[in-house]
This record gives structure tokens, C-alpha cells and sequence, in this order.
């Protein structure tokens, strides 16, 4: 896997939902961000324990984080109507799951990038792209997250680096196995990613 694609989830993951109160998406990831960034650079959460709990409190993010209904959906595309709705449930727990389980360990190796966060734009009325720059030896890499309104709240639908988004990504791979299968051909497939029989 191609080590920008890494950052891209590791980045996307690091943020918090936007409330109400709380101002414009960009302000408001901006602050969640360095927010949890100061919790993976805590030096009181070394060794193993320290490893889990950083685990946990990014797993929490990310569940707050990601509207995953809606990242199942843009995902799937067309394909999402062919999944019955038992069926749909299922495919967000999976892939939930997936995603959770691959990163979880990339990210908490986070350590001295800086994030630079220079405009939003918006995409409709209740969508917004907050641009971002992640700053590392390496270079610089462009983050842009995509959020949606949903009540009081901005959830994130997709993140693009380099004009490649996460939903883009995912859609390709799940297109050539719906291609010529049924819906429970994928959803074998991402329980045996996910680890379940």
C-alpha cells in the first residue's frame, strides 16, 4: 500500500466531530485535530499500555468521526440498492471494521507532523471540503476532508490526497467483485477481512 494512502487515513481518522457551537468546519477540525495530536504525543502514554489507550481514544474519534452510512453508501454507489437492508447493515459494520482494524497501528506512530490547515470550500449547501497540508521530511501532502451537516453535527463522508479519495479507492476494489457476484460474495469477502467466519 502506498505510504501516502496511509497518511490519508491517518489523517482522516485524527478528527472529531463538528458541533454547533463549536464554529465553521475548518475551525472546528483544526481544533479536534491538534486535539488529538496532543494525545498521541503524550509522553506518559508509552510501552504496550500506553499503546492501547491511545488505540482506544483514536477508535473513538473515528467512530465519532465518520458518518459510515454515508461512506457505505458513496462507496457502493449504484451498487447499494442491490443490498437488501440487512444486508446494507452488515456491509457498514464490515467495513467499519476494516478500516479500524488496518490503521489503527499506522496511526498511533504519529509523531512530529505538522498539520496545516489553509482554506475551506464550500461543496453544497450541507457539504464542505476543509483543506488541509500535512508538513513532514518528506514533504508536503494536501488532505482535503470532505463533511457533511447532519443535524448540529459535521461528520466526514471522504478524504482526498493527491485527487485520490478514500471513497474512490474502496468503490474500485468493491465494483469488480459486485461486478459479476451478489451482494453476499462481498460481504464473504470483508468477513474474512475482518476476521469473522
Amino acid at each position: 500500500m502506498k505510504r501516502w494512502f496511509v497518511r490519508l487515513i491517518l489523517a482522516a481518522m485524527l478528527i472529531i466531530p463538528v458541533h454547533a457551537f463549536a464554529g465553521v468546519p475548518l475551525d472546528t477540525v483544526k481544533t479536534n485535530v491538534n486535539g488529538v495530536l496532543d494525545v498521541l504525543r503524550d509522553p506518559k502514554l508509552k510501552g504496550e499500555t500506553g499503546k492501547k489507550v491511545k488505540e482506544q481514544r483514536i477508535e473513538a474519534a473515528a467512530d465519532k468521526l465518520f458518518d459510515y452510512v454515508e461512506l457505505s453508501k458513496r462507496t457502493l454507489g449504484l451498487n447499494w440498492n442491490k443490498f437488501t437492508q440487512e444486508q446494507r447493515k452488515e456491509f457498514v459494520g464490515l467495513f467499519k471494521n476494516i478500516l479500524k482494524d488496518a490503521y489503527v497501528d499506522k496511526i498511533t506512530a504519529y509523531t512530529n507532523e505538522q498539520v496545516n490547515f489553509t482554506k475551506e470550500a464550500p461543496l453544497s449547501e450541507t457539504t464542505v471540503e476543509v483543506q488541509s497540508v500535512i508538513i513532514s521530511k518528506g514533504g508536503e501532502t494536501p488532505i482535503y476532508y470532505r463533511v457533511m451537516k447532519k443535524g448540529s453535527d459535521w461528520r466526514v463522508y471522504d478524504v482526498v490526497i493527491e485527487g485520490v479519495s478514500l471513497i474512490s479507492n474502496y468503490r474500485t476494489q468493491f465494483r469488480e467483485i459486485l461486478g459479476n457476484n451478489p451482494p453476499k460474495t462481498l460481504l464473504e469477502t470483508l468477513r474474512k477481512k475482518a476476521g469473522k467466519k
